[in-house]
């Protein structure tokens, strides 16, 4: 069921989409050659809980999941697209890796969902375009969402600049509502055609999430039950914010 949230709502989740952002700009910082995946874990949990806030992810068990998610944060290195475990066999980070930060908070009993994906040291111009160009779509989609358009309008502006790019878009996986919990309605694919899927009311609050690969679309998820993987082994990149639907310009609640 698609909810709409009331201003003081929305006010809560303005407060914890800030905190958000703040923390995914501090764990980025930490991203560097010789970190290990779990000292961002640890990092993204310490600075939520000092605050008063909740990682909303950790301990969170999907609908069709066979374990609770184990982490406070997910980060996801090159081939990696969405979900990956930092704690469970931390992996170190190397130069010219490329690692996604996707993080839910919970700030007063209400969730905002964030994702940046960064460098780790240089990175090559290939690794470069991808990052600014899912970026791109990402603030794309967000322009098209807004009240009386339609979930189609924000895929196909996510589309047009994946396609003009030579991406591809992960079709398997996409935003979705968000705020009293981690996941829900609606859907809010990352292509699409404009006016079809759900329409767009003020109020409703959405993550919006372009996720996409250098290679093909085709994804596996790995023997964790969480890690999404590009099935050709090529890069990935993922940016997200959460954002409230007005009558206008939509506000992004995910930002300092």
């Amino acid at each position: 069921m698609i909810t709409i949230k009331s201003a003081e709502e929305i006010e809560v989740l303005r407060e914890g989409g800030k905190r958000l952002a703040f923390i995914l700009q501090e764990v980025a910082k930490a991203v560097k050659p010789g970190v290990l995946t779990s000292e961002l874990n640890d990092l993204a949990n310490e600075l939520a809980k000092e605050r008063g806030d909740i990682p909303s992810t950790l301990n969170y068990k999907p609908s069709g999941a066979k374990r609770a998610y184990p982490a406070s944060i997910c980060v996801s290195i090159n081939d990696e697209i969405v979900h990956g475990i930092p704690n469970e066999n931390p992996r170190i980070l190397n130069e010219g890796d490329i690692v996604s930060l996707d993080m839910c908070l919970t700030h007063a009993g209400l969730v905002t969902d964030s994702a940046i994906t960064v460098g780790v040291g240089k990175i090559d111009s290939v690794s470069q375009k991808l990052l600014n160009v899912t970026k791109e779509a990402l603030y794309a989609g967000i322009k098209a969402a807004k009240g009386n358009k339609h979930t189609g309008d924000i895929g196909y502006a996510v589309e047009r600049v994946a396609k003009a790019n030579g991406f591809s878009i992960v079709e398997d996986l996409c935003g979705h509502g968000v705020g009293y919990s981690v996941h829900e309605d609606p859907y809010v694919p990352n292509f699409g055609e404009r006016g079809r899927g759900d329409k767009l009311k003020s109020g409703m609050t959405i993550a919006i999430e372009p996720m996409l690969n250098v290679g093909k679309k085709e994804i596996f998820i790995e023997k964790d039950g969480y890690t999404f993987k590009t099935k050709d082994g090529s890069r990935s990149a993922h940016f997200e914010h959460t954002v409230v639907i007005t009558n206008g310009e939509p506000e992004i609640l995910t930002k300092i």
